[in-house]
């Protein structure tokens, strides 16, 4: 059996440095947002939990996907510690979800840039590679200096010079040839769930380092750090430049209905019957999808027969009528032994993000609403129902389809 790895992000409503931090947006996405799709979408991560007192905060994390764990006062304040956080909310999952927690993860969704492999790192480092905690590093080659204060210039504020901490200041070796210093990045944690309990400290025992990259290590604490964060999201979270997936990308195609395979119109008898329109290309489209042996599935909230019409007309597996659908799509990837990041899901709404975090080809139709076609990795020339399968189908297998 899968060790249970519950993933938890503390998100405390009182900030005082940026006002409502935590819901602060980058890259059109709210901070806490950010870190929950990027748990979420880790391999090792059974499930997220935010532990906030802050009811804006609550409603963004179940948005993005995450369980909500409401704080009590009392570790909610600016000296309360993230480790009383992290251990409130594992004791709360527990008891909850009736199920035992073997490996915690610490993850600060103040770091805007973690990305998945970083979560999985810390994650294997202690359930795959056995390490009793670990944590995000990067490489670090700076000379760091720090004021000496004595007692009495310490009063007026003066300082007694500068020493070098990690160097002797008369000394100034190249860089290739002094001691590699690693920074902590303050990102992502991961623990031994009972040794976390026994220490109550997220170092202990076997820590080990997971280094990640030293260009997405930033820190939001004050508003200048959060204006950098905004300036470098175009940078640090844009796909490959106008760049469309290719057979080779995909293993697995996955389609939406509503809006996706119909133009999201619904049109309604005198029985009450409801009728929609779908286009003929696309049946094409799936045909020759099929036909490349690439794996496919419909999944939809939609409890209309339609749904399940359609797909046997179309000879595609169907999950319909489904209220979590990123949960489904998790397991249907988990029993076909399908890769995520090699998944290509199609969508038009506001109920396929958390979907498209799973994925490595988030793809939204043209059309979509603004916030899905934000978040999405390519978008389609072709409006949903009329014809944006038949494209889609187009960018993988061949312009001659």
């Amino acid at each position: 059996m899968s060790p249970t790895v519950v993933a938890v992000i503390p998100a405390r409503g009182g900030s005082k440095g940026v006002p409502a931090k935590n819901l602060a947006a980058v890259g059109g996405v709210p901070l806490v947002a950010r870190a929950v799709r990027e748990c979420r979408a880790a391999r090792l991560v059974t499930d997220v939990v935010v532990s906030t007192d802050d009811a804006g905060i609550a409603a963004a994390a179940r948005g993005a996907g995450a369980v909500v764990v409401r704080r009590p006062g009392d570790i909610a304040g600016d000296t309360a510690t993230s480790e009383a956080a992290v251990l409130h909310a594992m004791d709360a999952y527990e008891a909850e979800q009736g199920t035992t927690v073997d490996a915690v993860l610490l993850v600060q969704c103040t770091s805007p840039f973690i990305v998945r492999e970083d979560i999985d790192g810390v994650a294997a480092a202690v359930v795959e590679d056995g390490a009793d905690s670990a944590l995000t590093v990067a490489p670090f080659h700076g000379f760091v200096w720090r004021e000496a204060e004595d007692a009495e210039h310490a009063v007026s504020g003066a300082t007694d010079g500068g020493h070098g901490v990690n160097h002797d200041k008369s000394f100034r070796p190249r860089r290739q040839d002094r001691p590699q210093d690693l920074l902590e990045t303050g990102a992502a944690y991961a623990m031994d769930a009972a040794g976390f309990r026994t220490s109550g400290h997220r170092f202990f025992g076997r820590t080990e380092l997971v280094r990640t990259d030293p260009a997405r290590v930033l820190e939001i604490d004050d508003p200048h750090d959060l204006a950098r964060a905004r300036a470098l999201a175009p940078l640090l979270d844009a796909p490959r430049p106008g760049a469309l997936p290719t057979r080779d990308d995909i293993d697995a195609v996955v389609l939406d209905f509503d809006g996706t395979q119909t133009d999201d119109r619904v049109l309604i008898d005198s029985d009450g019957r409801e009728i929609v329109a779908v286009h003929r290309g696309d049946g094409l489209g799936v045909a020759a999808l099929r036909k490349a042996e690439l794996k496919l599935l419909i999944l939809s909230t939609e409890t209309n027969p339609v749904v399940a019409a359609r797909a046997r007309k179309l000879q595609v597996p169907v999950l319909h009528g489904i209220d979590r659908k990123d949960l489904a799509l998790k397991q249907w990837c988990e029993e076909a032994g399908i890769a995520p990041e090699r998944v290509l899901y199609v969508g038009n709404d506001v109920n396929d993000l958390p979907c498209f975090d799973l994925v490595g080809w988030p793809v939204a139709v043209a059309g979509a609403h603004d916030v899905v076609r934000g978040a999405a990795r390519a978008v389609t020339a072709t409006p949903g129902g009329s014809g944006a399968i038949r494209e889609i189908a187009a960018w993988l297998l061949g312009p001659s389809l």
